[in-house]
């Protein structure tokens, strides 16, 4: 059966591939030109960015291998959407986990969409203010380790491609923009 998605019209819909994170659809449609053809996406689960800031104005990256790019990457904290969880508690999960912080204000930025022609996958943006350091929770196949830097430095990062995570630079510069806020 048929179903309008915005001006395309879905006639059919194949799961290509699915797991834990994400699942890839492909589907039959007629095209708002009215001509057939085949759509395929990627839904993410959805997930959290926090950039923790200390009392002296220091922002805390975490660097990392990622397997997709083969290289290691510096970015905001990051981090899935478990099941059930709202974005504020996965947000103080991640920061624990990945970091061992603990932050006495999540301050949200809004969210923002990876790539809205192809995925769906929409990533919740929180400063972390009020931090305090314990023990990481880190998964076994995480080595991660933490670089600290002035948020200047962390947007010259992102204007100079050394941060390529996309909700990372998305979070970076608006903090950047919210430094009134972050007081």
């Amino acid at each position: 059966m048929a179903k309008q998605y915005g001006p395309w019209q879905v006639q059919g819909t194949t799961t290509l591939f699915e797991n834990d994170f994400f699942t890839v659809r492909e589907d039959k449609v007629l095209k708002p030109n009215g001509q057939p053809g085949k759509y395929a996406t990627v839904k993410m689960i959805k997930g959290v960015a926090i950039l923790p800031i200390d009392e002296e104005g220091q922002v805390h990256l975490v660097s990392q291998f990622r397997y997709a790019i083969g290289e290691d990457s510096v970015e905001t904290i990051s981090g899935g959407i478990e099941d059930g969880e709202e974005p504020l508690e996965a947000a103080k999960r991640e920061a624990r986990e990945e970091l061992g912080i603990v932050a006495d204000e999540f301050i949200p930025l809004g969210h923002m969409n990876i790539d809205t022609s192809m995925i769906n996958g929409p990533v919740h943006l929180f400063v972390a203010k009020g931090i305090l350091f314990t023990e990481t929770e880190r998964e076994s196949t995480e080595n991660i380790s933490r670089i600290k830097v002035s948020l200047d430095e962390a947007i010259k990062m992102v204007m100079e491609s050394r941060i390529t995570h996309g909700p990372s630079c998305t979070l970076i510069l608006k903090a950047a923009q919210a430094k009134d806020i972050l007081r």
